[in-house]
């Protein structure tokens, strides 16, 4: 089917004409978490082997490598029509290479909270689950709402951590900022990349208020949190990095674990 004006457009501006009989690989984990809970769990013929949840539903789906290692000569086997990827999780070359052979790649590139709405729509009218997208939207648009009519808390100038060995951050245009900003929270500006690599000093603590160690990409544990609060003499927080940094269906719970984390926080800092 041709693509309309009125189809649902992807992160590159590209129309999705609807597709209700689409064979599905995801190359992004969130997505492919959405995709099942969308009810299309039966139509996903691939996934990487980082789409993890919904456990019970992707053990039978087949792997087809990782979200920048990805098996193309697999994909091309499964001859799937439609292939989610994102701009963050996937390389260009991966993508380049999609297109030569995948009649459709859904790009997606959330990076607000609020951008999840326009997600699971995308999914919804192109695979034919509108009605399961607007519930969800629902409840989302719900959840969101509670956050921010919270009272607003403390500001804080915290460091999100995702790995060491270089020790990497995020910049504050990235989705896990974009979290953190909803609780009044910022990150510090460490150079120009998305992700920046940084040195520990005493300039950069005494400028923030705590530090959160994420538990993905880097399996950061109390361990570590432990450790690095004797080394800086602040407060230092193991956080859920699913809840913060994926999209999609993991998002609901996301924004009420905000709340969890700010009142941790808050105990921590005193």
């Amino acid at each position: 089917m041709t693509p309309s004006t009125t189809d649902p457009i992807d992160a590159l501006g590209q129309a999705h004409a609807p597709a209700p009989g689409a064979r599905i690989v995801s190359l992004v984990p969130s997505i492919t978490e959405l995709l099942c809970d969308l009810g299309l769990a039966p139509q996903l013929i691939g996934r990487t082997g980082f789409c993890i949840h919904p456990a019970d539903l992707v053990a039978a789906i087949p792997k087809v490598g990782g979200t920048k290692d990805v098996n193309l000569d697999k994909i091309r086997a499964l001859a799937p029509t439609h292939v989610v990827v994102n701009l963050d999780e996937n390389t260009r070359p991966v993508y380049d290479a999609l297109v030569q052979f995948v009649p459709h790649v859904i790009v997606t590139h959330p990076v607000t909270p609020q951008d999840n709405l326009a997600l699971a729509r995308l999914l919804g009218g192109i695979f034919g689950v509108q009605d399961a997208a607007d519930a969800w939207c629902t409840a989302f648009a719900q959840a969101l709402a509670a956050l921010r009519a919270r009272p607003a808390g403390v500001p804080r100038t915290v460091l999100y951590c995702i790995w060491q060995d270089p020790w990497m951050s995020i910049s504050a245009d990235t989705y896990i900022a974009a979290m953190l900003a909803e609780l009044g929270w910022r990150v510090p500006q460490l150079g120009e990349d998305r992700y920046p690599r940084f040195a520990w000093s005493d300039s950069l603590v005494d400028g923030l208020d705590a530090v959160l160690l994420s538990t993905e990409p880097y399996r950061f544990t109390q361990v570590h949190v432990d450790a690095l609060e004797k080394q800086i003499g602040i407060p230092v927080l193991l956080v859920d990095g699913e809840m913060l940094s994926w999209y999609g269906s993991r998002a609901l719970a996301g924004v009420q674990y905000l709340e969890m984390l700010r009142e941790q926080l808050e105990g921590a800092a005193g």
